[in-house]
This record gives C-alpha cells, sequence and structure tokens, in this order.
C-alpha cells in the first residue's frame, strides 16, 4: 500500500489528532446505531495502548458553519467512553486557547473528542488558518474518517500539510484494501451487485466495473431505466428516460468486455406506496417478459429475479454489493434485498464487501451483517474510489 499507516509511526507520548467519522444518528440525546464508532476504536485502542493522546476531530450532519448545539458531539462522547471502557473528554471548541489548553493538559493514553469542526465556516472550504489550529493540537496526524475522505476539508485533507507525520488509521487502510486491492485484483468469478434509486448516481461505477467484474447484477430503482432502454413498460416506476442511451452504451460495453450484465426479469409491484409511512398498497408483479403496467411501480425484485441472482453470488469467489434491490426499509418490498443479503453470507468461500451506505443498512437489518467480509464505512467516499477517482483526504497522506 502506498499510503503511510498508524503503524509505520512512532507514537509514544505524542499526542495524535485523529480524524474520525462520528456523524452517527442521534434520537433524545442518545446514538442510536454505534457502526461508526465501532470502526474507529481498533485506531483510538491502538494509539493509546502505544502510549499516546487520542485528540480526536468529527462532524456530525449539517450545521452550516455555525454552533448549532443540536449537532454537538457531546452525546457521542458519552457513547464512545461506554464502547471503550474509559473516560473520555469533551471539548467544547475544535480550535483556540480553550481548545489547545484542554489538549495540552491530556496525559499519554487518554482520549479527548473535540466539538463539531463544521461549527466553523471553514472546515468545508479548506480555509489554510482552521487546518493550521488544527494542527496546533497535537504532534501527528491520523485520518481514519473514510466516509468524509472524498472532501478536500481542513479536518481531512488541509491539516495534513501542517502535522506530520500524517498518516491513514486501520480503517482507512482496510477500505483501501478491500474496495481497491481485493477488487482490482479479485479472485474470480467476481460478481458486482448495484441497485439504488437513481442509475445517473451509479453510471461511472457501473462503467470502471465493466473493467474488473465477470458479472453485474442490476436491480434497484436503476433497472427500470434499464428495462426503458430495452423496450419494456415500466409503468409509474421511478426511471430517468433521459439516461436510456447511456444504459444501451453501458450493455454494449458489457457485451464487447465480455462481462454478463444481467437485469431483472420479474418485478414485485405495487398500484402505490406512502413513504411517509414506507407502506405499500396492493401488491401485484411484473408479467413474465418483465414488463409493469400502467398505474403499477416496481419496488423490489420478483421472485425468479431472486433465484437467478442469488444463483449467481453462490458461484462466486468475490462479491461487492452497492445498493438495494428495492425499498427495504418497507416490509412489502424488502424480500429482494434481504434474499441477496442471505446469499452474499451464505457463500463463505467468497470475500464480500458491501459498498457502504444503504446496503450496509440493509445487510445490517437482514440480520446477515456479521457474515460478510468487510462493511465499508463510505458511501459518496466509497462510489468514489470504485470509479477510479482520487480521494484528497487519502492523498494528502504521506506517501512509503
Amino acid at each position: 500500500m502506498a499510503t503511510k499507516t498508524i503503524e509505520d509511526i512512532d507514537l509514544k507520548g505524542k499526542k495524535a489528532v485523529i480524524r474520525v467519522d462520528f456523524n452517527v444518528p442521534l434520537k433524545d440525546g442518545e446514538v442510536t446505531d454505534n457502526t461508526r464508532i465501532l470502526g474507529a476504536l481498533p485506531t483510538i485502542k491502538h494509539v493509546i495502548a502505544s502510549g499516546g493522546t487520542a485528540v480526536l476531530l468529527s462532524h456530525l450532519g449539517r450545521p452550516k458553519g455555525e454552533v448549532n448545539p443540536k449537532f454537538s458531539l457531546e452525546p457521542v462522547a458519552k457513547a464512545l467512553a461506554a464502547e471503550l471502557g474509559q473516560a473520555v473528554v469533551f471539548v467544547p471548541e475544535s480550535r483556540g486557547e480553550v481548545a489547545e489548553k484542554a489538549v495540552a493538559a491530556l496525559e499519554p493514553g487518554s482520549v479527548a473528542l473535540l466539538e463539531n469542526v463544521r461549527f466553523h465556516a471553514g472546515e468545508t472550504k479548506n480555509d489554510e488558518e482552521l487546518s493550521k489550529d488544527f494542527a496546533k493540537l497535537g504532534d501527528l496526524y491520523i485520518n481514519d474518517a473514510f466516509g468524509t475522505a472524498h472532501r478536500a476539508h481542513s479536518s481531512t485533507a488541509g491539516i495534513a500539510a501542517f502535522l506530520k507525520p500524517a498518516v491513514c488509521g486501520f480503517l482507512i487502510e482496510k477500505e483501501l484494501e478491500f474496495l481497491g486491492d481485493k477488487t482490482a485484483n479479485a479472485e474470480r468469478p467476481f460478481t458486482v451487485i448495484l441497485g439504488g434509486a437513481k442509475v445517473s448516481d451509479k453510471l461511472k461505477v457501473i462503467d470502471a466495473l465493466l473493467e474488473k467484474a465477470d458479472t453485474i447484477l442490476i436491480g434497484g430503482a436503476m433497472a427500470y431505466t434499464f428495462a426503458l432502454a430495452n423496450g419494456k413498460t415500466v409503468g409509474s416506476s421511478l426511471c430517468q428516460p433521459d439516461m436510456v442511451d447511456m444504459t444501451t452504451e453501458l450493455q454494449k460495453k458489457a457485451v464487447e468486455k465480455g462481462v454478463k450484465l444481467l437485469l431483472p426479469i420479474d418485478n414485485v409491484t405495487v398500484d402505490s406506496f406512502d413513504f411517509s409511512t414506507m407502506t405499500a398498497g396492493n401488491l401485484g408483479e411484473s408479467d413474465a417478459e418483465g414488463n409493469i403496467p400502467e398505474g403499477w411501480e416496481g419496488v423490489d425484485i420478483g421472485p425468479k429475479t431472486v433465484e437467478l441472482y442469488c444463483a449467481e453470488v453462490a458461484k462466486s469467489k468475490t462479491v461487492l454489493w452497492n445498493g438495494p434491490m428495492g425499498i427495504f426499509e418497507s416490509d412489502a418490498c424488502n424480500k429482494g434485498t434481504f434474499a441477496v443479503a442471505k446469499a452474499i453470507a451464505d457463500n463463505q468461500e467468497a470475500t464480500t464487501i458491501i459498498g457502504g451506505g444503504d446496503s450496509v443498512t440493509a445487510i445490517n437489518m437482514s440480520g446477515y451483517g456479521d457474515k460478510v467480509s468487510f462493511k465499508s464505512t463510505g458511501g459518496g467516499a466509497s462510489l468514489e474510489f470504485l470509479e477510479g477517482k482520487i480521494l484528497p483526504g487519502v492523498d494528502a497522506l504521506d506517501k512509503k
């Protein structure tokens, strides 16, 4: 791996400024999903076990550069302390005198979480002065926030110019290994499952993965744009008619590359769907040709498609999944997504990679989250990395 990691540096007696991704869901002042906190633990524990001090920076939500108590990280400090089994000092500032004094008072082996970096307007603008202020908080920099590595912000990229060494933590190292090396040099057959709402969001990913995959399985609402391109009727399903030409091109390219690009052969359909309550109206199915009649919309892949896709997953040696097969948050429309999740979990011979965002939520909801090789913590970051884009938060770090 070209990027220097936490294992390449001496931590003893050093204050390590660690950019973590604690952008976690909160309800009534409590963290409702601690996945991202758990993801940061190996790096934090390594720093304190090595005699260093962990000074944590994170964002939470979108406070738009203003102090907003609703987005305070204080509840997250309590949740982190519970997971670490030791006290976490919460510092109500992340730059300036208050922050610097609090950090200076920390003993080796201790952990501090500073207030939301996005309370400063300069954070998302990669402001140089803010980057320098963050750099004053420690002796070295570790980026372990993969979920924001695709953003050139003061705490993710800017700081690395002023605080050396600048390396990645265990989480980013693992992300680069699984989303990078294990897909670029995949054990074959390599099957990619792509879903989600919009084909436009995944166009470049499909294009990039046509260079690597043996089979690509398409699901979710994006499948209806492909169906439209192939002369099928899609009723009132979510689709992007302006993307029909692009989907036609992708299918041609798949044929040229010898990649099997499979589309749903049947769909679960409803005559109405209420997103506010996640409830479906009357259930129907598309006909054997995959056509959806007027007044009906596709909300999931159908049973024949489930069988087809699960058979492909079962014979794979590498599986990458990004995007659900339907509206998995609703009991009426989650069978396709959960069946795919089970098929991935059942294939214990394969390297199985869940590519962030909704796919991680879906596999956790299905009960198979602990049966896969790797779950990415980055939604947008994982997509951009799979596209082959350079991630500023990684690019800014020291090279080996």
